[in-house]
């Protein structure tokens, strides 16, 4: 293991010390930062998804904003307006950057605001700008959106488009923590209400350090992933996972073709290709097995698959058709 991997090692571990239970998530959250990659949490309230974002950026040296999204959220209190002033007595129009300027952005209940504030990141997640008026802002090289929902059965929610779902290289179900992992977050809270130098010696215990990463480190190990292999046979399973979603009749023996209604996007294919190399980098390898394809698979495609009338009328979820794409998709 080289500096940088051990320096990312060193950040996902500071992390899981202030988010019990979560190790999965902050793996994803750790995926997306080094993919240049935006993740959504989907989870019920109170299972720390929030929290996770904000250890993430603590432990960064860049910039955080947050944007809480209600159903009263205009598209120019995400992207930042025009405003008029006067200078030297000449009156001309001054751009006031919104919070979406920082490098790691939270939205936090992005789905509680409806479709054309949401409508107002697709830009930023795509292409990295943000345009106003006839102007294009160009955001931070470090620049990634960390989104938080609640399931879309809760009231007051709003679906996010399709487009924009997209948008996101992985889609992570937070669940909730373990009996062990639930005594740890009392005891952690605990301390963090009573004794601020209890919280950090529970942190360093865990980390045996406490620094903040330089984004460059970040760089770096994006560059290391470029490097990481990918032999054509790991290729086309990785297509023919995605090809599956598309034409589910390939595979009659299945219940793929009853449950998919549109398959994923071309996105999903080039999703799955960096979160894999990513995945592989983090276990200190130069290569890609098919079984880092399979630990992503779920995160990368489910929230790209559409499903059926029949498949939700059957209660079918999303995982559970990933989980029978990865039974009958061979490899090679």
């Amino acid at each position: 293991m080289n500096q940088t991997q051990q320096a990312i090692t060193t950040l996902i571990s500071q992390v899981e010390a202030s988010v019990i239970g979560q190790s999965d998530v902050v793996r994803a959250l750790v995926i997306g930062l080094l993919t240049q990659g935006h993740v959504l949490l989907e989870g019920l309230p109170g299972t720390a998804k929030t929290r996770s974002v904000k250890s993430l950026a603590d432990n960064l040296q860049t910039s955080f904003g947050r944007i809480q999204f209600t159903p009263d959220l205009l598209p120019s209190d995400v992207t930042g307006t025009e405003v008029y002033q006067e200078l030297n007595g000449k009156p001309q129009l001054h751009f006031q950057a919104g919070p979406i300027f920082n490098s790691i952005v939270l939205a936090d209940e992005i789905n509680r605001a409806p479709a054309k504030v949401q409508a107002a990141l697709l830009e930023a997640m795509a292409e990295r700008t943000i345009t106003v008026g006839d102007k294009t802002h160009v955001l931070p090289e470090l620049f990634m959106v960390l989104a938080t929902q609640n399931p879309v059965e809760q009231e007051g929610t709003y679906p996010l488009p399709e487009a924009q779902m997209d948008r996101f290289i992985m889609k992570v179900s937070v669940d909730y923590p373990d009996d062990d992992a639930e005594l740890e977050i009392i005891r952690l809270v605990r301390g963090e209400e009573t004794d601020p130098k209890l919280t950090a010696e529970i942190t360093k215990n865990h980390t045996n350090t406490n620094i903040q990463l330089d984004p460059s480190i970040v760089m770096q190990a994006r560059a290391e992933l470029a490097l990481v292999e990918i032999s054509e046979i790991s290729e086309r399973y990785i297509v023919a996972l995605v090809m599956a979603t598309r034409k589910p009749e390939r595979y009659l023996a299945s219940s793929l073709s009853r449950w998919i209604e549109v398959g994923a996007s071309p996105r999903a294919s080039i999703a799955l290709d960096k979160c894999a190399r990513a995945y592989a980098w983090l276990q200190a390898r130069d290569y890609v097995e098919p079984d880092d394809i399979r630990a992503m698979a779920h995160a990368v495609l489910g929230h790209r698959i559409t499903l059926s009338y029949d498949a939700l009328a059957d209660g079918v979820t999303q995982q559970q058709v990933i989980d029978e794409l990865l039974d009958y998709v061979v490899i090679g």
